[in-house]
């Protein structure tokens, strides 16, 4: 027990120096320093239609051509991006292996459909309101909000600060404010690859095939984001900016295009709790069905859910730490205790709660959900 103590206490020590060593600025002067955008020139792209579209049974052999194979290789404790590392000196030949049974292993999941590919999207009319929020609403009109997305801005410190140079961003400067005059759209998604997956594992567990169960699931988690990857080709064309696209599967992989498609839980918007949003307004549960667990995983885990985003200078950012007047300001927008917002942003904050505040984190460390 001893030895547990000292570890926890180095723990705090090193986490107390690390928000030492972290200067924020207070939140009015980070809005200030929002994304400056002339929104009277910007190039706002209309949807070809609101409300959702659902996908069913997608093509599995369309989304293996999107997929991006370099994660995959970490899942086996291979580090190297994907070709070189099939000819590294020192993994290329465990790197090779792997692969070659990755792409025998996708076959048999595609030729006897054991995975099935499920999704949903939509787009809505949408204004940034209440400085750092994201209002959505049922129609043209714009009267009715149907919902509405929270989103937080960095208040690091950042060089060039001083001279006003530094943009202190939040996925809210990517809209257009409710009073500029110009009319705006956000779009969601959520997809699964993981239809089916459990009886595929289950199959392989019988036989104690562990290697064949990881295998499944590494090569189920690379589906869905390929599947991601192609829906967001999809919304960018009935966004209309792009159906002029002529990339390659290396553009799509690394992203080489206008747009983005941010995810709850991750740096630019690190509150899982945004899930809750996204699951009402495109009823995920009953048109993908995927359902959101205690901790608002994703069940089944090979699924990937977030935002569509058109800006021209839209861009994927880390919030980083931030401070308490700003976790103050979010839970009045959102409705939720202070302690709560604290818990579900314990890796954000940029201040010690007291102790008497504290909790365990309501998303288990190191879990991964999209």
């Amino acid at each position: 027990m001893g030895g547990v103590r000292t570890e926890y206490a180095a723990l705090r020590e090193r986490h107390a120096r690390s928000l030492a060593a972290a200067t924020l600025v207070p939140l009015a002067e980070a809005r200030a320093r929002r994304l400056a955008t002339d929104w009277a020139g910007v190039d706002i792209a209309q949807p070809a239609f609101t409300g959702t579209r659902v996908v069913r049974d997608h093509p599995l052999a369309d989304l293996a051509e999107l997929i991006d194979w370099t994660p995959f290789f970490s899942v086996w404790e291979l580090r190297g991006a994907f070709p070189r590392i099939l000819d590294d000196p020192r993994f290329g030949e465990a790197a090779r292996k792997v692969y070659a049974d990755a792409q025998a292993h996708l076959a048999r999941i595609i030729d006897h459909a054991e995975l099935r590919a499920h999704g949903v999207y939509g787009f809505w009319p949408a204004a940034r309101v209440d400085e750092d929020d994201i209002a959505l609403y049922d129609g043209e009109g714009r009267t009715v909000e149907v919902a509405r997305l929270h989103t937080l801005r960095q208040q690091e410190a950042k060089r060039g600060d001083a001279d006003g140079g530094a943009a202190h961003l939040a996925l809210a400067d990517f809209v257009a404010p409710a009073d500029s005059g110009r009319r705006d759209w956000l779009g969601a998604f959520a997809v699964t690859t993981g239809d089916g997956l459990d009886d595929l594992v289950a199959r392989f567990d019988a036989d104690h095939d562990d290697y064949g169960s990881i295998m499944s699931k590494a090569l189920a988690d690379r589906l869905a984001e390929a599947f991601a990857e192609r829906l967001h080709q999809v919304a960018r064309r009935a966004l209309g900016y792009g159906a002029a696209e002529d990339l390659t599967v290396d553009d799509l992989v690394h992203e080489r295009y206008r747009g983005i498609r941010p995810a709850p839980g991750y740096p630019a918007q690190p509150d899982h709790t945004e899930k809750r949003t996204i699951w009402q307004l495109l009823d995920v549960e009953r048109t993908a069905g995927i359902t959101l667990t205690e901790s608002l995983a994703m069940w089944p885990a090979s699924s990937v859910s977030g935002l569509y985003f058109g800006h021209p200078q839209s861009r994927y950012f880390s919030v980083g730490r931030i401070g308490r007047d700003q976790v103050v300001d979010y839970a009045r927008r959102k409705g939720m205790a202070v302690g709560e917002v604290e818990r579900w942003l314990g890796a954000n904050l940029g201040y010690e709660v007291k102790d008497d505040d504290a909790a365990p984190s309501p998303v288990p460390i190191g879990a991964v959900a999209g």
